[in-house]
């Protein structure tokens, strides 16, 4: 194995001459094992790297701080990695001291030595073009890496509001396939009054559109950036005009609205955009969650539960009990909720900690972030396919509910009055006689009336007899 020495101000190391990061990212692999996950991990998070590098890069040459030949040698290495080159050595952990130093270094010393490749240099040979001096120019990590992490979870969010829109069509499918199962509706666990299966599975569909929207909201806060702010935000080492063209380039690039923040030093310290994601990641979260407990409820049994709708068998669901079949998919999505939550709570207090000008602390937000979007995308994707789309209904289970339960009563409260419809309904419950027989054996209502207050058009939606 053949081997380069490079130099920083803690002295020299020895590097594998593969490898295409250097000695400022072994470092950084050496000192922080924490999750054992690289920043590679997240393709998209490489990628916004890469684009406000070569953002960066051509503004520097546009105001004339960067000789033309390395800034289109940057800008060349950093399309590779863009297309999905050298993504395995993005290596440092995603849980980083230094406030994303080490991530930025990494980025700033694979562009670097790809670079000096184009150039016909050697990897190393930073005399050439230095991943600092260069490649990082008009930059510091508190610019350069909060900005590609607004980058970053707006990519993630493209996968992650597919796979919410294709769930909500599965549910809506099956909300029109069941349209016509009547069942009854339960409140704190209890007979309330009639609804339809379709109703249900549509309720579940409205919940779950509604946050498309909310995380595009929260997508937007994230087109305010602080690129050209450098250290701080007061733009210290910039030429006046960088920021406006870096961010300009970095618009165009990405396709995505990225704007100048108003204030580059309130911008270098809020955590606001990303409190405001994890909140609508953990508020669609628990509405994922809260449906798949329902899923649970309505197909438990089989026999001995509620039982209105079959789950399909996945897997078997016991070593012990031969025939036990569990609804391991929602029990997965319900998992997943509970660590989102979590990492929401751990965003919070992240945000909470920054002091003065910086968040030392957004490497944590980031990796929370990113985790979160891409458990939330699987979940949904896994639950659509793997659940939704193979639910059944047990109509018979759901008629005999109906007709079983005193919850019906309701509906003749306008006719009889609710002391009489009280004492049925207690007597029902006491005697195991149904509504409909106590009703017709006091005489309070005849068997063509109860047809007509008891029809689905009278019970499952505003009804004025004619």
């Amino acid at each position: 194995m053949t081997t380069r020495i490079e130099h920083d101000l803690l002295g020299d190391m020895t590097l594998p001459s593969e490898t295409w990061y250097g000695i400022q990212t072994q470092r950084a692999v050496d000192n922080f094992q924490i999750t054992g996950v690289p920043i590679s991990h997240f393709p998209e998070l490489v990628r916004a790297l890469a684009m406000v590098k070569s953002a960066a890069a051509k503004a520097n040459a546009d105001v004339g701080v960067l000789e033309p030949r390395k800034a289109e040698a940057i800008q060349s290495a950093c399309a590779e990695i863009i297309d999905g080159a050298l993504h395995e050595h993005f290596v440092v952990d995603l849980i980083q001291g230094g406030a994303g130093t080490s991530t930025n270094m990494n980025a700033n010393e694979v562009i670097a030595n790809l670079a000096l490749t184009r150039l016909g240099f050697e990897k190393g040979d930073y005399a050439k073009l230095h991943p600092n001096d260069d490649v990082n120019r008009s930059q510091s990590t508190n610019d350069a890496y909060p900005t590609a992490a607004c980058l970053s979870l707006q990519f993630a969010a493209e996968p992650l509001t597919q796979a919410i829109a294709d769930l909500k069509t599965a549910l809506e499918h099956k909300g029109a396939e069941f349209a016509d199962v009547v069942k009854m509706g339960r409140t704190q666990l209890q007979d309330a009054v009639p609804m339809t299966l379709g109703q249900e599975f549509e309720g579940f569909a409205v919940t779950l559109g509604e946050d498309i929207e909310r995380i595009a909201e929260a997508c937007r806060l994230l087109c305010e950036v602080n690129l050209g702010g450098t250290a701080i935000g007061t733009g210290i080492n910039t030429h006046p005009q960088y920021q406006a063209l870096a961010v300009r380039h970095l618009a165009t690039l990405s396709g995505k609205p990225i704007v100048p923040a108003s204030n580059l030093v309130e911008a270098s310290s809020d955590m606001g955009a990303f409190v405001f994601l994890s909140g609508m990641l953990k508020r669609f979260a628990i509405k994922l969650g809260k449906i798949c407990n329902d899923l649970r409820l309505l197909s438990s049994g089989p026999r001995t539960g509620l039982g209105e709708i079959a789950l399909p068998a996945m897997q078997p669901g016991s070593s012990i009990m031969p025939g036990k079949v569990n609804p391991v998919i929602p029990e997965a999505v319900n998992q997943t909720v509970y660590q989102v939550i979590a990492n929401d709570l751990a965003v919070s207090l992240a945000a909470e900690a920054g002091q003065l000008q910086l968040n030392a602390m957004e490497p944590m937000i980031v990796y929370n972030l990113l985790n979160s979007m891409r458990m939330l995308c699987s979940a949904c994707t896994m639950l659509q396919t793997r659940c939704i789309e193979g639910i059944e209904a047990n109509r018979e289970q759901c008629a005999r509910h109906v007709d079983n339960s005193i919850g019906i009563i309701t509906a003749l409260v306008p006719h009889i009055g609710y002391s009489n419809a009280s004492r049925i309904a207690t007597k029902a419950l006491t005697s195991g006689a149904t509504v409909r027989e106590l009703v017709i054996g006091e005489g309070l209502l005849d068997e063509a009336q109860l047809d007509r207050l008891l029809s689905p058009q009278a019970m499952l939606a505003p009804f004025q007899e004619t």
